[in-house]
């Protein structure tokens, strides 16, 4: 009987990992892992099947800007507020994911490239990248680090996006 117990366990926490990410994506999570721990995002995720999709860095100027980048859509953009940074860049994320017809929840990984570190911001720009994911109840492997310096001074972050879409 415990082998049977055992089996059904399993495919309980395949079936709520299948349905925290995409159809081409599994959770892994370590054997008995303390459930009671807040991890913001997944420890790795298997990709099963479909294409990779690698966004480019974005920034919370738009988009589509101009290159070499003009000072006024530095000045206009770029503000000295990490989170307002970070909710413009996760905007033109979503943006760019519903036009290659993928979700949230299609997110392998998330790497945050962050200048000027400051206590605390390790958390408030994971929970800002979080929020996006939240509605999908999915945790994307992340990588949050501080950099030396981005492409303008007033740039305070940088968002990379990698993705798993069907074929």
């Amino acid at each position: 009987m415990k082998p049977a117990l055992a089996a059904l366990a399993l495919l309980a926490f395949a079936s709520a990992a299948a349905a925290q990410s995409g159809n081409n994506l599994e959770i892994i999570h370590h054997p008995n892992y303390d459930k009671n721990v807040f991890m913001p995002f997944s420890p790795a995720i298997k990709v099963k099947s479909g294409k990779i999709l690698w966004l480019a860095g974005g920034t919370a100027l738009p988009v589509y800007h101009d290159h070499p980048h003009k000072r006024e859509q530095v000045l206009q953009y770029l503000g000295n507020d990490l989170e307002a940074q970070i909710r413009r860049t996760m905007d033109g994320i979503m943006e760019t994911l519903k036009a290659a017809n993928a979700s949230p929840k299609d997110v392998v990984h998330v790497f945050i490239f962050r200048t000027r570190p400051r206590t605390g911001d390790i958390g408030r720009s994971s929970a800002v990248v979080n929020s996006y994911f939240a509605p999908f109840n999915h945790k994307p492997a992340t990588t949050n680090m501080a950099v030396l310096e981005l492409g303008e001074p007033e740039q305070l972050v940088e968002i990379q996006v990698v993705a798993v879409v069907d074929n």
